[in-house]
């Protein structure tokens, strides 16, 4: 459980079954181990939560620390990524694999059975076969499956989403009716790590040092000076004085340290046709599809699944050609496809290539 509404909920639901319930709350981030004091402690406040709901539900629950684990297995290869200016790491994906699903769920359920239920809006459905396949959750809109989508077969097969089949609206009114205490608490958005009150530039610069080279045009032309390659994503809009257009990020090249940058949001140089994604992950290690086929990939959590083909190099690379050029696509991001509503799996896309 993590405080919020929906974590709520799923134990409600569950509750009202005939389960042995018990609840656990991961505490994976302590901002007390930026500053050494209890200023912005938000995860006392998420913990206070927790416990009052399972007060309600008469549900036993306890704390687990996984600081350390966090920051080893997620925190730092994404501050790695960030510093070297090569992609755009996204530590959800990589939590949910290695934290949630994984080191939380060995603790909790690895060695006693069960299952671990969360508030994630997903579902897990099982093929003829007797196999676990993750699917999209009924509310498109806060579909959750690409977030999980590096979780793999034997982790999916020991989890419970009791939310795949509700709509948002509808387990914000249960909620209230049940009068627990998140019924009318604020959703919380972005990065555990970086919080809500912080701008996410000001968080890093707290673990990295200013690293300052040139902005250029596709010429080469120096137009500005940036302090980081990481201060940039592509397809972010570039404040640079003097400059009759408004510019934006294009690419970042990390051997000369520069950014370049063009006018208009609509300029060629933004879109791309197909991308390698390497280290690929399938949700069953031994997918097999006659190659090429039909997906839909998304790139960002916040987009619209897009129609591509998808080609398998070797297991591990997948080459993934949009049906129509796409703005905004990064090293570093996440790309995960679907068959229909079915997830596959997800890799870290290494190259971009234009149309």
């Amino acid at each position: 459980m993590s405080g919020g509404v929906d974590s709520s909920v799923a134990a409600l639901l569950l509750a009202q079954k005939d389960y042995n319930l018990s609840a656990v709350y991961m505490r994976n981030w302590d901002t007390r181990d930026e500053y050494g004091s209890d200023i912005g402690c938000e995860w006392e406040k998420d913990w206070e939560y927790v416990r009052r709901v399972c007060c309600r539900l008469d549900i036993p629950c306890e704390l687990i620390d996984l600081c350390i684990p966090y920051w080893t297995r997620v925190f730092e290869p994404a501050l790695r990524q960030w510093e070297s200016g090569r992609g755009t790491p996204n530590p959800d994906v990589w939590c949910n694999r290695e934290i949630k699903f994984g080191l939380l769920m060995e603790k909790t359920v690895g060695m006693q059975g069960g299952w671990l239920a969360t508030g994630h809006y997903a579902n897990v459905f099982w093929s003829i076969d007797g196999r676990p396949q993750l699917f999209r959750a009924r509310d498109r809109q806060k579909d959750q499956t690409y977030f999980l989508s590096s979780v793999p077969e034997s982790s999916i097969a020991k989890a419970v989403f009791p939310l795949g089949t509700m709509l948002k609206p509808d387990v914000r009114e249960m909620a209230r009716k049940h009068n627990l205490p998140t019924a009318h608490r604020e959703e919380s958005m972005g990065l555990c790590f970086v919080g809500e009150k912080r701008r996410f530039n000001d968080f890093l610069s707290n673990y990295l040092q200013p690293n300052p080279g040139d902005i250029v045009d596709l010429n080469g032309k120096i137009v500005g000076q940036h302090q980081g390659l990481w201060r940039y994503t592509i397809g972010q809009g570039a404040k640079i004085s003097g400059l009759r257009n408004r510019m934006f990020v294009a690419s970042r090249d990390h051997l000369l340290n520069q950014i370049v940058v063009v006018p208009g949001t609509d300029h060629p140089a933004l879109f791309s046709q197909s991308v390698l994604a390497k280290d690929w992950r399938w949700i069953w290690p031994d997918f097999k599809i006659s190659s090429p086929f039909q997906a839909t990939v998304k790139i960002r959590q916040l987009m619209s699944e897009i129609e591509c083909t998808v080609d398998v190099t070797v297991l591990t690379d997948v080459r993934i050609t949009f049906k129509r050029p796409e703005k905004a696509v990064a090293p570093g991001q996440v790309a995960v496809l679907w068959i229909n509503d079915w997830c596959l799996g997800c890799g870290t896309i290494a190259e971009t290539f234009p149309s």
